[in-house]
């Protein structure tokens, strides 16, 4: 089984993962320890700001390491914002039975009424550099991958009152 995490900056998406790994006992992997991976050995010369050409670089990787592990029949929690919304295309229903994709998106209530609490818990699992949390930004990405996964019939999870008991429910 693939545990594919995915969604706006900031929505969750490491402490899910990290979360999983303690209760299932699965490894994961994070698309930015990849990302970083590939930019510091000098392997890309793009930079942690070029997203939308990352997720053109990183994907493919990504894919084939999805590929990989259902096919030796091993479990994988995956987790980053380098997801293509058309991400099933890639797969046959062989593939796409082992994997369980989670999408999380923060509305913009729950932005608004919760923003000293998500800066607050940024730096929870990774510590952030230089990453000076904007509101709208913050909203403004939320929406983008909402719109995007949306109109891509994907299911989100959408955080818009209690974070604690979502994500938990996602466990």
């Amino acid at each position: 089984m693939v545990i594919l995490i995915t969604g706006a900056s900031h929505a969750g998406k490491t402490i899910l993962a990290q979360k999983m790994l303690e209760k299932y006992k699965y490894p994961y992997l994070s698309i930015d320890h990849l990302k970083m991976g590939l930019i510091r050995s000098g392997n890309t010369n793009l930079t942690p700001y070029d997203d939308d050409k990352l997720t053109n670089y990183l994907w493919p990787i990504v894919r084939e390491i999805i590929k990989t592990t259902i096919e030796n029949k091993q479990n994988l929690i995956i987790e980053g914002c380098y997801i293509p919304y058309s991400w099933r295309c890639d797969f046959d229903e062989g593939y796409l039975s082992n994997i369980r994709f989670i999408c999380l998106v923060m509305t913009e209530a729950f932005i608004h009424n919760n923003y000293n609490e998500i800066v607050k818990h940024q730096n929870d699992i990774e510590s952030r550099l230089e990453d000076n949390l904007n509101i709208d930004e913050l909203i403004k990405d939320n929406k983008e991958v909402q719109l995007g996964f949306s109109n891509a019939k994907e299911l989100i999870t959408y955080i818009n009152d209690n974070y604690e008991k979502i994500i938990n429910e996602l466990i």
